[in-house]
């Protein structure tokens, strides 16, 4: 699965600087630039390669080699250290945490269980 991966990864690549290498000749062998044709071949060319480049580069985002500048670090991203007196957080059964108000119902259940035992 991993050969597979990248190696459609470096087709995407390839074909993303393939069309990028379009746009510059296309910019360089014709007369006038700013004409329709010329911005038409332009755009579309731009928009291809961006189409290819996209995998890869969430591929790379995905798996942590792709810094992204100016982005501000998850807090939750890092280890949180609980106190020993804090209770475990309750889930439910995907592993979200349980709202407020949940969690207050749970501990009055588990409050009249305790009595009636």
């Amino acid at each position: 699965m991993n050969r597979e991966l990248g190696l459609l990864n470096l087709i995407c690549i390839v074909a993303a600087l393939l069309f990028l290498v379009l746009i510059v000749v296309n910019a360089l062998t014709s007369g006038d630039v700013l004409s329709t044709d010329n911005l038409f071949i332009t755009t579309v060319g731009l928009l291809m390669a961006l189409m290819f480049a996209v995998n890869p580069l969430l591929y790379l985002k995905s798996e942590g080699k792709l810094p992204i500048p100016f982005s501000k670090k998850n807090p939750s991203s890092h280890a949180q250290i609980s106190s020993p007196s804090s209770p475990p957080p309750l889930l439910d059964a995907k592993g979200r945490a349980v709202p407020p108000d949940v969690r207050a119902l749970v501990s009055q259940m588990g409050q009249a269980k305790t009595k009636d035992a």
